[in-house]
This record gives structure tokens, C-alpha cells and sequence, in this order.
């Protein structure tokens, strides 16, 4: 499905990222996982202009081209909007929207015709979940930046296309849901529970294979049906 392509992988040393890096080395791609943790294989913090043009360079350096990106990284909070510090806000938007803006264009830059890139939004970015002012902010910006990036890449050949999780079990959402928020998303989700890092690295898998060739701007939401649901439960 993705044999010999060369994919770069950012938030690489764990949840989404860790989980696609390794879904797409099982299916052919030659993948290289980066993220600001020093265990990574290869350190990004795609905050910095200079650490992301290094790795494209890398890419291009190794492998001779770069097939695809999925830009996993990103950061998160669940704090009231009135009690959100600025410092904090900042520091999320950095890392998700303009991290996104800087690992996308640098990669771009270097990539060919037949290029997929994939930036994992969120459902946050698409709903006012509370909480999330500053992640809900940074993700609906990555949604409108990869749209934008989709229309002027398309005369390159270069695909650009979101994935809005819904709730997902990372270390991240481990960090933020507390046993209250985890009731409150299996209660407005349909299916009934968090979906897996592997789920969305699947899908990911998919928007950048050729079975998706003619799929460039699109949102697609992997979340158990919370985008679609309404009042689906009655309680007694």
C-alpha cells in the first residue's frame, strides 16, 4: 500500500504519531519519526523554522525525495476560558497551528508530484468542546491552513488533507481527561468509547496511498460518530 515511499512522521515517540510510524513501516513506507522527545529517532521541534527545514533536508538527503508527511505533534489543555493564561495559549498555538504551517511548508518545498501530506486536526477544531479555547483555536486554525494548503498545492501535484479525531487513547488525552471527562465524551459518543492510535493511523495510511488520489482538502473525521450525533441516548 505505501511500499518504498519515504514519510515523515512528527509526534513520532508516542500516541498517534508513535502508532503511525510503526502502522506505516508494516505497510512499506520507509518512515522517519521525529518529535521533540530525546528518545525520538530523529529531534524536531517543529516551533523552530530551522529544526524543520533540517529534517526535510535530512529526508532529502537519505531518500532523495519526501512522499509524505503526517503531522501528529501537537499539544493540549482542558482549561476554562476565563482561566487560560496567555502564556499557555500561546504556547499551543505555537506548537499545533504554527508547528503545522512550518513542518508542512518546509516539506512541500522539497516534495514532488504524487506528494500526501496529513495533519491530524481535532473534532475540538470543529466543535466549542469545552475546555478548549486554545487547543480548539490551534486545530480549527490547522483545519483552514491544510484547506488553504490543498488548493494552492494542487497545480503541484502535492494532496493535503485533515484528520479530526474525536477522543483517542494517548498519554495526552490520558493526561487531560480526568474520569469526569471521559464520562461526559462515551456519553455524546455514539460508539461508546475512545477510539485507538491505530484507528487514525489507518486512516492516515489510507489518505496517503493511491486509493485516495483524487482526495485533496478533505476533513475526515475518525470519532465514533460524535461530529454526526445528536440526542442519541435517553436517560431514564
Amino acid at each position: 500500500m505505501l511500499n518504498g515511499k519515504i514519510v515523515i512522521v512528527t509526534g513520532g515517540a508516542s500516541g498517534i504519531g508513535a502508532a503511525t510510524a510503526d502502522h506505516f513501516s508494516k505497510l512499506g513506507a520507509i518512515v522517519l519519526a521525529a518529535d521533540i522527545a530525546a528518545t525520538a529517532s530523529h529531534r524536531l521541534d517543529v516551533t523552530d523554522p530551522a529544526s524543520c527545514a533540517a529534517l526535510a533536508d535530512l529526508a532529502i538527503e537519505r531518500h532523495g525525495r519526501i512522499d509524505g508527511l503526517v503531522h501528529c505533534a501537537g499539544i493540549g489543555a482542558d482549561t476554562p476560558f476565563l482561566e487560560m493564561r496567555v502564556e499557555d495559549f500561546d504556547r499551543i498555538i505555537a506548537v499545533n497551528l504554527r508547528g503545522s504551517f512550518l513542518i508542512g511548508q518546509a516539506c512541500a518545498q522539497r516534495m514532488g508530484a504524487g506528494g500526501a501530506i496529513v495533519n491530524i486536526a481535532s473534532v475540538s477544531g470543529m466543535r466549542g468542546n469545552t475546555g478548549r479555547a486554545a487547543y480548539g483555536a490551534s486545530k480549527g486554525g490547522v483545519i483552514t491552513l491544510s484547506q488553504v494548503m490543498a488548493t494552492e498545492l494542487a497545480a503541484r501535484g502535492i494532496r493535503v488533507n485533515v484528520i479530526a479525531p474525536g477522543p483517542v487513547e494517548t498519554p495526552l488525552v490520558a493526561a487531560v481527561h480526568d474520569a469526569a471527562i471521559r464520562r461526559s465524551w462515551t456519553d455524546v459518543v455514539p460508539m461508546g468509547r475512545y477510539g485507538t492510535p491505530l484507528e487514525i493511523a489507518a486512516s492516515a495510511a489510507f489518505l496517503c496511498s493511491e486509493a485516495a488520489s483524487y482526495i485533496t482538502g478533505h476533513v475526515l473525521a475518525v470519532d465514533g460518530g460524535f461530529l454526526a450525533g445528536g440526542i442519541h441516548r435517553r436517560r431514564e
